[in-house]
């Protein structure tokens, strides 16, 4: 099947949103479908106000148009809700193509703690811009319930996997990445920004040491603020990866995010995880005896932190192999909803002669 993905978020952005979107295409290739990705790299662009790694395509709808004459897809997923989202979004109702939707990012709230603006205002954008997809895709059942109350539809499990080759635990003789820092090490990877709730996690009190890995806007006031936690900066790959094997709990103090990845990342690596009360963690953590949740979304971090200490990492290390990049592929293609034949393929015939016909000359 040929399948073009439209997304405001790509690489060489860092986040879980990126590595979703770009291991699942890779997988959907291995398994022999041909996959375009029209992404902010292939535009002039404008950095995002108070997000400055996310860039914005400008002039997005006449060469995402091109895109899809061109490539001819036989299903259309649209990820973001940015310019190049927004120009799918018009291409495919003018042209009356099916197409799915995804939900990767608690945007209204994500907003809200940036802005004076109200939820509302966030959440009629979204089920606007969501409102014609076949299916909207989203990560757990909490963000399925809390997506229905807010008056969605056509709502699909979309799951996420991990990478257990590159996150695995430590092994014998691999050396520490936190040598000379006081033990247990509680360790935070993300954005540091205040839609992460970071500072929940910083005002801990906590023995040993805690470590966040990552960058943000809120990195300089954060690290002012509470001298006592090590702020390791941006780390990739295979040492990000050593990283998350040298810890002894993660804590994901999050309140925006609709899944976690780095939950995954951080139990593959044997590392069990404490969280608040929220989709994403409450939908991981319960019963798979990984992790621990705090009551609420406000208090009892700190329990759990220090509940993850007897949690066995053998035991962690087990639940995450349970999740893979493959099955989160064939959910994402078995949601997709393809042009049907044979109206497809009279569509693209339609549509090339129509194109012939612009560019004849008149007589």
């Amino acid at each position: 099947m040929r399948i073009l993905l439209a997304t405001d978020a790509w690489e060489p952005q860092v986040n879980g949103v990126v590595r979703t979107l770009t291991k699942v295409m890779a997988e959907l290739k291995a398994m022999g479908h041909e996959v375009d990705v029209v992404s902010p790299d292939q535009f002039p662009t404008f950095p995002l106000p108070t997000y400055p790694e996310i860039k914005l395509a400008i002039g997005a709808y006449e060469p995402v148009m091109e895109r899809f004459k061109s490539f001819e897809p036989e299903a259309i997923h649209i990820a973001t809700e940015g310019p190049i989202g927004l120009a799918a979004r018009r291409i495919c109702l003018e042209w009356k193509l099916p197409f799915t939707t995804s939900y990767h990012t608690r945007f209204p709230e994500y907003v809200s703690a940036r802005l004076p603006l109200p939820l509302s205002a966030g959440y009629t954008y979204m089920r606007w811009f969501h409102k014609p997809s076949g299916r909207l895709m989203v990560a757990t059942p909490t963000m399925r319930d809390e997506l229905i109350r807010h008056g969605f539809r056509n709502i699909s499990p979309w799951t996420r996997g991990v990478d257990t080759d590159v996150f695995k635990p430590r092994a014998e003789g691999d050396a520490d990445v936190f040598a000379g820092l006081a033990r247990p090490i509680f360790l935070n990877v993300g954005r540091v920004a205040v839609e992460k709730n970071i500072e929940a996690f910083a005002s801990l009190d906590l023995p040993g040491t805690k470590v966040i890995v990552g960058d943000g806007p809120q990195r300089e006031e954060l690290a002012e603020k509470y001298p006592d936690v090590v702020f390791a900066g941006a780390k990739f790959g295979e040492e990000l990866a050593r990283y998350f094997a040298c810890a002894d709990v993660f804590c994901f103090p999050s309140l925006t995010d609709t899944f976690g990845l780095v939950i995954l990342e951080a139990m593959a690596a044997g590392v069990p995880v404490a969280a608040f009360s929220a989709p994403g963690p409450i939908d991981i953590i319960p019963g798979s005896g990984a992790g621990a949740l705090a009551p609420g979304q406000t208090d009892g971090l700190r329990e759990a932190c220090l509940a993850c200490l007897d949690i066995d990492h053998v035991v962690v290390r087990k639940f995450a192999e349970g999740f893979s990049w493959r099955a989160c592929a064939e959910e994402f293609y078995k949601n997709l909803q393809p042009y049907p034949e044979p109206e497809k393929t009279r569509f693209w015939r339609r549509l090339r002669r129509l194109a012939r016909l612009r560019r004849k000359p008149a007589a």
